[in-house]
């Protein structure tokens, strides 16, 4: 008996017509898959059909055949997708993580060196806080993040920019007028600060700012940079933040360069020690290709 003969057998069953099955499923003539099933009734030693001007019905025996035949079918089935699969080595995966806003210049660099390379690799890609995405990592939920260093968690830290702080201020406002912007010139002004989230970049911010003398009231805690920017134009407040925060500026909100001795923040590529992916070595022995394709803010 071969699996042929099985299928033939299902065929003609389901149809209820030799004819049918013939033409339609099988694609075959008439007169050879008569000749199959009764091959197949020989080999069992019953008759599985009992044949009429109307077509053909299944015999008791035909009904018992029946379900163990579908049943083999179905294990013949699995088992070569089984195999199929066995043959074709599993698809690899690399989690990417991006502080907020940093993906607009990072992932498409990212992607040109992975896909170029690792044509058939499931890359993800998550945006969020870096103490979160620092914790994502430690925990194995991300392979790698471009994060802040952050010291509470035990990972590998690669600098990958120093990216310089810049002045936000709405589109209309006075200091909009100069080249730069010195410090002295935020006293008086409504002056946004950094949450919890941004304990990294808030501790530059004071550092910078008591280094220069100056000592601002915050009149806002925020750690989003979209709610960074709405409330500068909602508000007419200024703030100092990343340049990287540039791209993302709506037609309300403009930024300033700082004058004189400007604070940089580290922007760093964040992954476990132990990590043994294959996609993260890669990805990591061609960091300084990826820098040196992303271009650094003006």
């Amino acid at each position: 008996m071969e699996l042929r003969h099985i299928r033939y057998f299902i065929a003609v069953a389901e149809t209820g017509s030799v004819t049918v099955a013939a033409e339609r499923r099988l694609h075959t003539s008439q007169p050879s898959l008569s000749r199959q099933i009764r091959d197949l009734e020989d080999e069992i030693g019953a008759p599985l059909l009992n044949r009429s001007a109307r077509g053909v019905e299944l015999t008791d025996a035909g009904r018992a055949f029946m379900d163990h035949a579908r049943l083999a079918l179905m294990q013949v089935d699995a088992a070569i997708e089984a195999a199929r699969k066995a043959a074709q080595p599993a698809k690899e995966r690399f989690a990417l993580g991006f502080l907020t806003g940093e993906e607009m210049r990072w992932l498409p660099e990212a992607m040109h060196i992975l896909r170029g390379e690792l044509p058939n690799a499931d890359v993800s890609v998550t945006s969020d806080y870096s103490p979160n995405l620092a914790d994502a990592v430690a925990r194995g939920k991300l392979d790698v993040a471009f994060v802040r260093a952050e010291p509470d968690f035990d990972l590998v830290y690669r600098t990958v920019r120093h990216e310089p702080l810049v002045v936000l201020m709405p589109s209309d406002h006075p200091l909009a007028s100069r080249r730069a912007v010195r410090p002295q010139h935020l006293i008086g002004e409504p002056f946004i600060a950094m949450g919890g989230k941004a304990k990294m970049l808030r501790g530059v911010v004071d550092e910078y700012l008591a280094r220069s003398g100056v000592q601002l009231t915050p009149t806002q805690f925020v750690d989003n940079p979209a709610m960074v920017m709405s409330l500068v134009a909602s508000t007419r407040s200024v703030t100092l933040i990343p340049a990287y925060v540039q791209d993302l500026l709506p037609s309300t909100v403009i930024s300033r360069p700082l004058a004189g001795d400007i604070p940089t923040i580290a922007l760093t590529l964040g992954y476990r020690r132990s990590n043994t992916s294959q996609i993260l070595k890669f990805f990591v022995s061609h960091l300084d290709e990826l820098i040196a394709r992303v271009p650094h803010h003006s």
